[in-house]
């Protein structure tokens, strides 16, 4: 019985490691051609990577590490990036339309023009992130943390910003018709017409 128990949990286990490791084969593809549509790059190291215009759309990036990635203009439109680690990446031009970045650390990443239409950004921190001009349309942002980040001239319409925080956030010129804004903090945030508001401080 014992041994029985015990092979069950290195199967577990093995499965458990395997569902959250990426493909070593996908990973040598975006390294050799700086391309991977499709792959599954779950949990792989990327910091620093220079991906530039790179084809990633529906990528499988989870628990990717690409803090500080050079991704300008990446294609990775509907990409699954769902706790990725971005912090300090420079994402300017990238299409992450239609991404799944559900809790994803995207702190003073740099997203200006970025594509993120109807992007899933729950829970996702986004502390101190330029988002300037970025196309943030029917967005989720729910609960995400956008404290201190630049939204100037950002297209926020029909997004979702329930429970956002957006304390010290500048939305000079943001486009907010028809977002959802309902518990969203705002403190000492600049709002499109550049008024500053300080409610829920």
């Amino acid at each position: 019985m014992k041994q029985i128990l015990a092979t069950i949990t290195v199967a577990v286990t093995l499965v458990a490691s395997s569902a959250s490791a990426f493909d070593p084969a996908h990973l040598k593809t975006l390294k050799d051609t700086g391309d991977c549509i499709n792959c599954d790059l779950s949990g792989a190291n990327l910091e620093d990577a220079k991906l530039m215009g790179a084809k990633l759309e529906g990528a499988d990036l989870k628990g990717a590490k690409l803090g500080s990635a050079y991704l300008v203009n990446a294609k990775l439109k509907d990409a699954n990036l769902s706790g990725a680690k971005l912090i300090g990446a420079y994402l300017k031009g990238a299409n992450l339309s239609g991404a799944y970045l559900k809790g994803a650390y995207l702190s003073g990443a740099y997203l200006g023009s970025a594509y993120l239409e109807g992007a899933d950004l729950s829970g996702a921190n986004l502390e101190d992130a330029k988002l300037m001009g970025a196309d943030l349309k029917g967005a989720k942002l729910m609960g995400a943390n956008l404290e201190g980040a630049d939204l100037e001239g950002a297209d926020l319409k029909d997004a979702n910003l329930t429970e956002a925080e957006l304390s010290g956030a500048n939305l000079t010129g943001a486009n907010l018709n028809y977002a959802i804004m309902e518990g969203v903090i705002l403190c000492n945030t600049t709002m499109p017409d550049g008024s500053v508001i300080y409610s829920g401080c």
